[in-house]
């Protein structure tokens, strides 16, 4: 039965036509020997910028993005800024928190996503702490939500600020999607190619393991077949994982 499954196993690759530009920022307290503060931006989940609070400096981390020194500048100097900003973050939830030792993580993720076909868009905003979600931006009616008790405090603070929301607003739906469009411009020989993955298979009494890897966009999906039939039951798939070289990989086992 085994050895049918392997035979008419099937990998097959999908282009998607949504893109996505998002942020993830780390604030840390009480790790030694690891940055206070890391910044890194993504372009359809490939890192595309970094920064640490060890370096002070933004880098590109994929070719098409060597800009020119004045993006770089303005990159590094937007980052210090959010540093300072997490960094006083940080002791007002430990003061209010009354956290006096121990480690601790302040962590934000941002972006935008656009459809190329349907042209829709949309974005999100999150904070978590210490490993858990803290409060998330709802899109639909721009406003702050708890996910802990501990947010109640910001969250009401922060829906009052109204120009502030109007602004995230008109972030999320202009000014995010445009750079997102200059991104995958920059980028478009890597960002819009499609690579064919190459597939393994490994059987490991009682599974049989398949794994694909190297390619291109993340998007692919991975069946079981067996005379032609789809199979479902006792198949567990792994989550896609990124390559050092751009690409993905994805692996799933037979039971």
């Amino acid at each position: 039965m085994l050895a049918a499954v392997v035979l008419l196993s099937l990998v097959s690759l999908s282009c998607a036509a949504v893109h996505s530009l998002k942020y993830f920022y780390t604030s840390t307290s009480g790790i030694s020997d690891f940055p206070e503060f890391i910044g890194v931006g993504q372009v359809d989940n490939i890192e595309i910028s970094y920064y640490d609070s060890t370096s002070k400096e933004a880098v590109p981390r994929q070719k098409w993005m060597t800009l020119d020194h004045n993006y770089w500048w303005t990159e590094t100097q937007v980052a210090m800024g959010y540093e300072r900003a997490f960094k006083i973050d940080m002791n007002i939830l430990k003061d209010r928190l009354n956290q006096t030792h121990g480690v601790h993580v302040l962590q934000k993720m941002y972006g935008c996503w656009w459809d190329d076909e349907s042209g829709a868009i949309g974005g999100s905003e999150q904070f978590g702490y210490d490993g858990e979600d803290f409060m998330v931006l709802e899109m639909h009616n721009m406003k702050w939500i708890a996910s802990v008790p501990q947010a109640h405090f910001t969250t009401n603070k922060w829906n009052r600020m109204e120009d502030t929301l109007l602004y995230r607003k008109d972030y999320f739906h202009n000014i995010c999607v445009n750079w997102l469009n200059k991104y995958l411009h920059y980028g478009d020989s890597t960002l819009r190619r499609t690579v064919r993955p190459s597939v393994s298979l490994v059987q490991k009494r009682p599974y049989v393991v398949r794994h694909a890897t190297g390619f291109y966009p993340e998007q692919v999906v991975m069946t079981w077949r067996t005379d032609g039939e789809e199979i479902e039951d006792d198949v567990d798939v792994d989550e896609t994982l990124p390559n050092e070289d751009g690409t993905f990989q994805k692996k799933t086992e037979l039971k």
